[in-house]
């Protein structure tokens, strides 16, 4: 491997993980790993509107890692490099290895009364 990359290596690599910081289009990743699917299907399988699921498949397409095609009115998509997948799974190996589950929020208790007021 080449240690010595250029910086706009870097740069395109970093813009990459950054279309990748938000758990919906995780969730679309995923979801389009089993195959082409509508936004519909998309939006439904995510409990989101329709709106909100084109939002996020813009992103990723902007990001060359889905690709949309129109079926008559219908818009489907398709992972445009599977190979992301992997990438995403090797994360969510790491996350149910190393990061722990946010216990429940305890409710922190009230401070005391300023007695030197």
């Amino acid at each position: 491997m080449n240690v010595h990359r250029d910086t706009d290596h870097y740069r395109r690599h970093a813009a990459i993980c950054r279309v990748l910081t938000d758990p919906k289009r995780l969730m679309l990743l995923d979801l389009l790993r089993g195959g082409e699917r509508s936004v519909g299907d998309l939006a439904a399988a995510m409990g989101v509107s329709l709106p909100n699921a084109s939002q996020h498949l813009a992103v990723l397409r902007t990001a060359r890692l889905v690709e949309g095609r129109r079926d008559g009115t219908t818009v489907r998509y398709r992972l445009a490099e599977p190979a992301i997948v992997e990438a995403c799974d090797v994360i969510d190996r790491i996350v149910r290895d190393r990061v722990p589950e946010r216990p429940p929020a305890v409710m922190a208790p009230h401070p005391a009364p300023n007695a030197t007021a």
